[in-house]
């Protein structure tokens, strides 16, 4: 577009705002439009792999990064009960050397501050917080945002960022079907110092066993660390994030795994849970000058650990296809049409993995060691990471 014209972004979570930044640097205004009174974004951990990290480090966001992110030797998978060790694959040096940049891990709200100061900085009054957006309505000119409290913006495109429960698909769309997986998640968030040494390693680890899974990561310079586990459990349906549970409830859905899991529990100073919903990933994102972006055009499933790594590349194609085409609307389907396959694979594979990590086959210590051995040999890890994390959303064809 050659009169970077003003874009309207709803939503300023962490994918919200790499698209505003991502357009900011290339000229465009922005306005972010969020209907929180402040920006406080929820404590807990995000894997940035290679091909998210390409992304950030494209927005000039290295340097703010390094400081309070953990770059790990490795990942891991152990067994649920005795506590067995395999190796998934190298981090590290090895991330840069094999795909261009790290992996590392970083504290939700870290992210989110040094996006929103990135933001501020190039346009200070960017971000209309305490703002709600209840419709839109659009022409061949563009498209007029109505808030619920009459407030009215106009761009030449809007950008639904608005996470999983989007009222800009519901709007364009329909409400999206979802189906409740059976599954209950917990997070929390302990202090590295009460850990025994055994458990401070920096190192990304997934314990997997029959009916459930946890990971777990240093966050913070290693001074936290980040837990989420995952039970199959089908009495608890909400989906939010800011449920409390109690530390009893998250022990009793990992009875009998090894004492590592349970002392990694006993120590998190709050536990959070919400249910698992899986959602088909839509055929369709655009109309006209309005698209979708990060959890709206394609929530997942957290086994990928590609949530927030695809919101990011989003971002950084959205601008990219918003300067290389003359007409917004062919920007748009352009920026579908790169992300929407890659996205869906995405998706699917979480979905997969979720089986994989939950296997029966894990019940008990023989049959485990043979199905780690198969399930996560050398070629098949690389197989089903590889085309993830060599993926440069700076480069790729748009």
């Amino acid at each position: 577009m050659s009169d970077r014209s003003s874009i309207l972004i709803a939503g300023a979570g962490i994918g919200g705002l790499s698209a505003a930044l991502a357009l900011l640097r290339k000229g465009f205004r922005v306005t972010v439009i969020e209907q929180a009174r402040e920006l406080a974004e929820l404590g807990a951990g995000v894997q940035i792999s290679a091909n998210g990290a390409q992304a950030l480090f494209s927005l000039g966001l290295e340097g703010a990064l390094q400081k309070v992110w953990c770059e790990p030797a490795g990942k891991e998978i152990r067994l649920w009960s005795t506590g067995e060790t395999w190796k998934l694959f190298d981090l590290g040096a090895v991330s840069r050397q094999r795909y261009g940049a790290p992996y590392f891990m970083i504290h939700r709200g870290d992210l989110h501050r040094i996006l929103r100061e990135a933001v501020q900085a190039l346009s200070s009054d960017a971000i209309t917080l305490n703002a709600r957006v209840t419709g839109f309505a659009q022409d061949e000119n563009g498209v007029a945002v109505t808030c619920e409290d009459g407030r009215r913006f106009t761009g030449t495109a809007l950008i639904g960022a608005d996470g999983v429960h989007s009222r800009i698909r519901n709007a364009l769309f329909g409400e999206m079907p979802a189906r409740f997986t059976g599954l209950l998640a917990w997070r929390g968030l302990i202090p590295m110092e009460r850990l025994p040494e055994r458990l401070r390693r920096v190192v990304g680890t997934n314990w997997v066993g029959p009916g459930g899974h946890v990971v777990h990561y240093p966050l913070r310079s290693g001074a936290l660390m980040n837990f989420v586990g995952t039970a199959e459990r089908d009495d608890w349906r909400v989906e939010s994030w800011t449920e409390r549970g109690t530390t009893e409830e998250l022990l009793a859905d990992f009875r009998g795994w090894n004492e590592d899991v349970q002392t990694l529990i006993r120590n998190i100073e709050t536990p959070f849970k919400w249910a698992l919903l899986g959602r088909e990933p839509l055929e369709q994102w655009t109309v006209g000058h309005v698209t979708l972006l990060g959890d709206a055009a394609h929530p997942t499933l957290p086994m990928m650990a590609q949530g927030a790594n695809m919101a990011i590349e989003d971002g950084v194609i959205l601008a990219r296809c918003l300067t290389a085409y003359g007409d917004v609307t062919a920007a748009l389907q352009a920026y579908e049409t790169a992300r929407r396959e890659r996205t869906a694979r995405l998706v699917r594979a979480a979905n997969d993995n979720a089986s994989r990590f939950h296997n029966p086959a894990l019940g008990d210590a023989h049959g485990a060691a043979r199905y780690v051995d198969t399930e996560w040999q050398e070629d098949k890890v690389k197989q089903r990471y590889d085309w993830v994390f060599e993926y440069d959303p700076v480069k790729v064809a748009v």
